[in-house]
């Protein structure tokens, strides 16, 4: 039956639930039944032949027809429709199990704070906090000055977020005189943010709109300038760095940096200490940087690396008079090094902290009397203190496997560290380090008001050894009770790219599989940065294959070593994670009990080939240009999961994108579900959720989050024959 004119009968239910169906009997799930619906109405997208040529091979397509040709404009009917087809079979999926994602959504928002509110900070003059009012999906920001009690809204998203499906504040910046706020907001999930600003001393929204914002926005030092990136028309490639005179026409907006080559992504930021605008071209392997005087923004810019020195700066801030850089010019784990201001050259840099194999070195705060860095060695991540006298120290932490980061630090003169710490079993936390005193002091620790004891769990990191011998970190959390008899259900999670490592961090919402007798696994693949730059070098471009054999073979080892049993593992991963799982199940269908592929970059080869995309030029540093060179074409087909669906058996998936994503396309996971769905040879479940009204990350607001992770867990645990 044609998608177009899918519909489904009232009160009849789509699966036959398995009498006696356990969480250990890989084939008595839900899932593994063939669909009941009358005339087995399942979406079927028309097949198009769609051919082109390159090196001399012929790649063909049958479902480019669903890429709308007037995207980032997606009025295609048949392509609209095909969605909305999708949609409603999901959404008939998931009718006869509401009540599981009921129970599942109020335990969730049950371990949610519903009057949440940060730790104050303290910035020029004024102390700073936010608070979730009761029952709302946003925040409330206020502030006041310091020695007074009154405290003044300044932001309320709640008010803001009225009359919108989507509704993000990406960035917010005050005048260091106080008297104007700058806030950029994405309504739709695009990542095309409009700039508005509000004057605080009348509470009036100025008439300056800047739109096509790339999101991040802060202030000249005269408070007269909002600094800005700008996106290109129809694509997310960041032209220009400008400057907009408060009260002007944008027309008359100054460019401080353009940005000609569209492989290479502009960003810029602020010092500590707030002297500098820094501004970096990167296309990851190289960055061209540049440090503009914010008191001065008409001087020359200081340069401080070009893109033809084939090196990268990590990070570059500055502190009495020196400019502070992570780089990796020496070393592929990066290296601190210090220069005067006024010699920035690369022959002046002064080594702090060499270069190691066993110290990665991943950020830097200069501060007036002291530095912190934060670094992970050998794959734990730690904070150091380098005193402006003296010898410098770790920060003693409570647990070594832990996820350690330099919180808010807005005062360059402050004399503690906020460091934002959690772990598999300790909820977000929030420590002042005391310079002076070299003590650590809780601010805050996530709170679970439906009640959690973090000693009913215990955490574990163990290595395991790849097929080519190097061995994989793998971080796990399960009951205390738990025990290697292969009897409970694994969760195993992974991403793998960009040098975008998993951090050993607590999830709320994980305790829901936990106290169902799961055990959750992260695998810290190659591609990601756990141990190393290194680790992410060697997960990219013709190593790619890497993250996926490391995922495997961290699958197999649990099964090896007692910890589940075979078929008895649903995985899940995003973005390049998604891709990840889609090479996970075209190479180990069987491993698998169930696959969730949450905006998934499956359709790699045609992504990289089509130079259109807004997004691809830049990627070409990390996949490879297929267009140019037919060893790539022919390695990155060779793995692309889109390209390597073949007729098999396959285990259940649950497929979900976005229509306004600008970095998975939506086409990505409608392809893939398209194509799985008419050559797969079992009855296995396959379902696909796209959010019409958002992108990369789906709803906004905490609860409506949620209540998307609610049904992404009830398939999960419908798979392992849990319904309760």
């Amino acid at each position: 039956m044609s998608y177009v004119n899918l519909t489904f009968i009232a009160g009849i239910v789509i699966m036959a639930i398995v009498q006696g169906c356990t969480p250990n009997s890989p084939k008595q799930s839900i899932y593994y039944q063939r669909i009941q619906a009358l005339g087995d109405e399942t979406p079927i997208a028309p097949v198009k032949e769609y051919k082109t040529r390159y090196h001399g091979i012929t790649l063909v397509d049958n479902y480019h027809w669903l890429k709308d040709q007037g995207y980032p404009e997606v009025d295609d009917q048949a392509v609209i429709a095909y969605l909305k087809a999708e949609n409603q079979y999901y959404a008939n999926f998931i009718e006869p199990h509401k009540k599981l994602i009921n129970t599942l959504f109020e335990e969730f928002k049950g371990r949610e704070n519903d009057q949440d509110a940060s730790v104050p900070w303290q910035k020029n003059g004024y102390e700073y906090r936010w608070f979730y009012r009761e029952g709302e999906n946003y925040k409330t920001w206020v502030r006041k000055k310091l020695g007074t009690k009154t405290e003044e809204v300044f932001l309320d998203e709640t008010k803001l977020a009225q009359g919108y499906e989507y509704f993000s504040i990406e960035e917010w910046d005050i005048s260091p005189n106080n008297q104007y706020l700058a806030y950029t907001l994405d309504t739709d999930g695009s990542e095309r943010s409009v700039i508005r600003i509000v004057d605080l001393n009348s509470n009036k929204l100025l008439d300056d709109t800047i739109i096509d914002s790339a999101g991040e926005v802060t202030f000249s030092h005269d408070s007269q300038h909002v600094i800005y990136t700008l996106l290109q028309k129809d694509k997310w490639q960041t032209v220009s760095l400008n400057t907009h005179k408060i009260g002007t026409p944008l027309q008359q907006d100054t460019v401080l940096v353009r940005e000609e080559d569209d492989s290479y992504f502009l960003r810029f930021d602020v010092t500590s200490n707030g002297r500098y605008l820094i501004s970096k071209s990167s296309d990851r392997v190289q960055d061209e940087v540049f440090a503009f005087n914010l008191h001065d923004l008409s001087q020359a810019p200081i340069k401080l690396s070009d893109r033809a020195q084939n090196k990268l700066l990590k990070v570059v801030d500055h502190g009495n008079g020196h400019f502070y850089i992570l780089t990796n010019d020496t070393h592929v784990n990066f290296r601190l090094v210090k220069t005067p201001e006024n010699l920035p050259e690369q022959k002046h840099w002064q080594t702090l902290v060499t270069g190691s194999d066993a110290r990665y070195l991943t950020d830097i705060q200069v501060f007036q009397e002291f530095l912190a860095v934060n670094q992970s060695v050998d794959g734990l991540e730690s904070v150091t203190i380098y005193p402006e006298l003296g010898e410098p120290y770790d920060v003693q932490l409570p647990e070594s496997v832990a996820a350690v980061g330099l919180g808010n630090n807005p005062e360059f003169s402050q004399t503690h560290v906020r460091i934002n710490y959690e772990s598999m079993i300790t909820p977000d936390s929030v420590y002042d380090y005391q310079i002076s005193e070299q003590k650590l002091a809780l601010r805050k620790i996530k709170s679970i008001p439906s009640g959690y004891n973090k000693n009913d769990y215990h955490t574990e990191r163990i290595m395991v050894p790849a097929r080519d011998g190097v061995k994989v970190p793998v971080t796990l959390v399960y009951k205390q009770e738990f025990k290697k008899d292969q009897n409970h259900p694994l969760y195993l999670y992974g991403y793998g790219a960009y040098g975008l490592g998993l951090s050993p961090s607590f999830s709320s919402l994980r305790l829901s599989l936990l106290d169902r007798g799961f055990v959750y696994a992260y695998a810290h693949v190659r591609g990601g940065d756990e141990l190393g730059y290194k680790w992410y070098l060697d997960g990219k471009l013709n190593k790619r294959t890497n993250t996926f054999n490391d995922f495997i073979d961290v699958a197999q080892h649990l099964i090896d070593k007692k910890y589940v049993a075979k078929g008895n593992i649903s995985i899940g991963g995003r973005s390049a994670g998604g891709e990840l799982m889609g090479a996970a199940v075209i190479q180990a269908p069987d491993l698998w009990r169930s696959v969730n592929l949450g905006v998934p970059f499956v359709d790699v080869l045609n992504t990289m080939l089509d130079a259109t995309l807004p997004l691809t030029p830049p990627e070409w540093q990390e996949w490879g240009n297929p267009i140019e060179d037919k060893s790539v074409y022919q390695f990155i087909q060779s793995y692309s999961p889109y390209d390597n669906i073949q007729a098999r058996e396959y285990p259940p998936m649950l497929v979900t994108g976005g229509l306004n994503d600008p970095r998975v396309t939506y086409w990505e996971p409608a392809k893939w579900t398209a194509k799985m769905r008419a050559t797969k040879t079992d009855n296995n479940l396959l379902v696909m959720r796209i959010n019409m009204g958002a992108g990369h990350f789906a709803n906004t607001g905490r609860y409506g989050r949620l209540k998307d992770y609610a049904e992404e867990y009830a398939f999960t645990l419908l798979a392992h024959g849990i319904t309760k």
